[in-house]
């Protein structure tokens, strides 16, 4: 996955990580790396997001604990930047989330949608 890289793989992970979970800007990671002493430009650290991200939830997925058998499905009305959104959410009976979907409207094509999506879980 990493052969050919300048960079140890284990920076391009935490780049690729704390871009994603703590939404920093490239820019910022660029001065914290360079405070570690690690010379990286933010294109650079852009690159890697693009090419590292679809790769690594893929793997992540496989590796996710599988959902029971039984849950349950709710739906609620939330206020999301400013701008009110349906949340479905379907929930396992051991409380893990088994998947969520937004939807600015409230139909039978989101919903289906949703259940689609839950159901490939």
């Amino acid at each position: 996955m990493f052969k050919g890289r300048h960079f140890d793989r284990s920076v391009i992970l935490l780049c690729v990580r704390w871009c994603l979970a703590y939404n920093l800007s490239l820019r910022n990671l660029e001065e914290m790396m360079a405070e570690w002493g690690i010379s990286v430009d933010h294109a650079t650290i852009h690159r890697w997001v693009v090419r590292y991200a679809p790769e690594l939830l893929q793997r992540f997925n496989l590796r996710k604990r599988s959902v029971t058998r039984r849950w349950h499905v709710d739906e609620t009305y939330i206020k999301v930047r400013g701008r009110w959104t349906d949340l479905y959410r379907a929930i396992d009976s051991n409380g893990d989330t088994v998947e969520f979907w937004f939807s600015e409207r409230r139909n039978l094509t989101s919903a289906k949608c949703f259940l689609r999506k839950a159901l490939k879980r």
